[in-house]
């Protein structure tokens, strides 16, 4: 279970943003960082822009580990094309990141613990590690006997999210495959995300 789990909303006050979109965040009343000090404002350096970029997509991802991102981000520069868009690309293909996608659960951070809960398919296999990079073409699928758990019907049915269309999900809604790997511009983020930010952090 990730560490955040319990302190997401705070995430979003020390970060002045409100990274899931979730209506419940207090970001929404208090656009300022918890603590004595919290609205005290100064103007950022590069690096603490490049690093508060960082930090927001750390955060978004379900607290995904310093190791972890470093290791994505040195798989986008090792790939062609855009780092940017490959480091995007990268995060989009984790299967926590799919299974909250296509709305089988309401967070990220539940996202995490369904899968490791052994709740998932990948191609009919069940897997329960979060960051496993799922490939496009892939079928990613709730179990049988997981369908009818709470947490899966009330985020199938909500409005709050809808699947992007890098998905195709089947008519039930259990299940979907992987159609191709998103740009940036294809991610449905509720706040900005500046990937070229976390590629300068790391290059510098």
């Amino acid at each position: 279970m990730s560490k955040r789990l319990a302190s997401k909303f705070k995430i979003n006050r020390r970060l002045g943003v409100n990274l899931w979109g979730r209506a419940k965040s207090p970001v929404e009343k208090r656009k300022y960082g918890p603590g004595q000090h919290g609205q005290r404002q100064s103007k950022p350096t590069d690096y603490g822009t490049q690093l508060l970029a960082k930090q927001k997509i750390k955060a978004y991802y379900g607290n995904v580990s310093e190791k972890q991102l470093h290791k994505y981000y040195a798989e986008a520069i090792r790939r062609s094309g855009d780092t940017s868009e490959n480091l995007i690309g990268l995060l989009e293909s984790r299967l926590d990141a799919i299974v909250y996608r296509m709305k089988f659960v309401p967070t990220v951070f539940a996202s995490r613990q369904f899968i490791n809960h052994g709740h998932v398919t990948v191609n009919g296999k069940r897997v329960n590690i979060a960051s496993y990079l799922v490939k496009v073409g892939d079928e990613i699928a709730v179990r049988e006997s997981s369908r009818q758990l709470a947490v899966v019907t009330s985020a199938i049915e909500s409005a709050e999210r809808t699947v992007p269309d890098y998905y195709a999900m089947d008519e039930k809604g259990f299940s979907g495959k992987f159609v191709r790997v998103p740009k940036l511009s294809d991610v449905p983020y509720p706040t900005e995300m500046e990937p070229n930010l976390v590629v300068e952090y790391y290059s510098r």
